[in-house]
């Protein structure tokens, strides 16, 4: 894999398609900056990640990222059609799956995100399971993460998680929470409170598995939402879906506009 790496292997891993396709792009260089301040009064460094014209780049600069946001369409990649944009040589934003593994190529071993991709609840007739799934399983990288969307079939998902062979630890929490909120009907392998004891356990069970780590860091209690509201939102969004002929990739942004909506 052709890859320009900016950054030390110590830097934190961002995807681009939360900048790219998750906000309005009037809004994408601002998150963007608060991110990276964000990392860097913690004292790391922030390495945005993304294929530009067909090269891998960690840490991207805000150039980069203000031609992406410029282009009327920039496909988003996971890991089974990045070697195809990487063939063709296009500009692409990474998601959760993607962005692992051109981190943990480049020797990154921090990830953050929000909320990673899971089991799809049964709206169409075929199987839809996110490539973050088989991602963490494959490569050597502790992504941090709010847990899994709230709109996917959490519990699935935690099982998933846990034939893959994938611990989920728990910072501050033994409930494994789903995005929007805190909590969920399931739990974690393991809880750590403290951060340096984390880093220790990251550093010693990525060396004895080389297999990746889930780390689910709830979102502030301030920014949870009603969690009755919530059940009502969804249930409405998830008709919407369930009343459309459609599968696989179309069902989920469906769903998300009708939930947004």
């Amino acid at each position: 894999m052709k890859i320009k790496k900016r950054v030390t292997s110590r830097a934190v891993a961002l995807e681009t398609t939360l900048l790219i396709h998750g906000v309005p792009k009037a809004n994408a260089l601002d998150l963007a900056h608060e991110l990276d301040d964000l990392i860097r009064t913690q004292g790391s460094t922030p390495a945005l990640i993304g294929l530009v014209h067909g090269t891998a780049t960690v840490g991207m600069n805000t150039t980069e990222l203000s031609e992406m946001l410029e282009t009327s369409h920039t496909p988003k990649v996971n890991t089974a059609n990045l070697g195809q944009a990487l063939f063709q040589r296009v500009s692409a934003a990474t998601t959760v799956s993607s962005t692992m593994e051109i981190a943990a190529y480049a020797g990154l071993r921090l990830f953050a995100t929000g909320g990673i991709g899971g089991v799809h609840k049964g709206y169409g007739t075929k199987l839809d399971i996110s490539a973050d799934l088989i991602a963490l399983a494959r490569h050597p990288i502790a992504v941090v993460s709010s847990g899994v969307k709230s709109i996917l079939d959490v519990r699935s998902t935690r099982e998933a998680l846990e034939t893959l062979g994938v611990p989920v630890i728990g910072y501050q929490t033994d409930s494994f929470p789903a995005f929007y909120l805190r909590e969920s009907d399931s739990g974690v392998d393991i809880r750590i409170d403290d951060k340096d004891e984390l880093a220790a356990y990251i550093r010693f069970e990525l060396a004895r598995s080389n297999r990746g780590i889930l780390i689910a860091n709830p979102i502030p209690v301030s920014a949870e939402l009603d969690r009755a509201a919530w059940e009502r939102w969804l249930t409405e969004a998830e008709a919407v879906a369930q009343s459309s002929t459609t599968d696989g990739r179309v069902v989920t942004p469906k769903l998300l506009g009708a939930l947004h909506e």
